[in-house]
């Protein structure tokens, strides 16, 4: 099944996204991936799903989503996906740390792999990997950049302590 993608706007930057009438493949920064951004499709000629995509980020940026019910695929080993997989639990506005995911998915000695598998996300927001910090409580590498993970983690914390962010 052919992968469409659409650029949409969000306070974090024009957000690309990815994926057919089935599942969700991508949500990348577009200043990061220019090659991607070259090749998008207006919406109104995207699938419908990408489209709806589009509308959950929004409610979500507006403080009215906290999760996402979308069907979502990207490749990956099946360490990656165990570890995506486990991204998912974790609570709107709330953190975890590299080792403390590695403890839940049984391997506590596999921090850095848990790390690297978090940069190999390309589904941003959706697949949470913006709410892993370091043990010491301090924010660590982001794909998108340190103040966007930042911007997302003071915004869902916001929104959970009854606060509507305002973009």
């Amino acid at each position: 099944m052919q992968i469409s993608t659409i650029v949409h706007p969000s306070p974090v930057g024009d957000l690309l996204i990815s994926g057919n009438d089935s599942f969700i493949s991508g949500i990348r920064y577009a200043d990061l991936h220019p090659e991607l951004a070259e090749k998008a499709v207006p919406p109104d000629e995207a699938p419908a799903l990408l489209r709806r995509c589009a509308s959950h980020l929004d409610e979500y940026f507006a403080g009215w989503r906290r999760t996402f019910g979308l069907q979502l695929q990207q490749e990956g080993t099946s360490f990656q996906q165990t570890v995506w997989q486990r991204l998912l639990k974790i609570p709107f506005g709330q953190t975890n740390t590299y080792a403390d995911l590695a403890r839940q998915i049984g391997n506590k000695k596999s921090s850095r792999a848990v790390g690297l598998a978090n940069g190999k996300n390309q589904i941003a927001i959706m697949i949470p990997c913006h709410r892993i910090i370091g043990t010491s409580g301090n924010l660590t590498g982001y794909n998108g950049g340190l103040w966007r993970k930042k911007w997302l983690l003071d915004h869902e914390k916001h929104i959970a302590h009854g606060v509507l962010s305002l973009f």
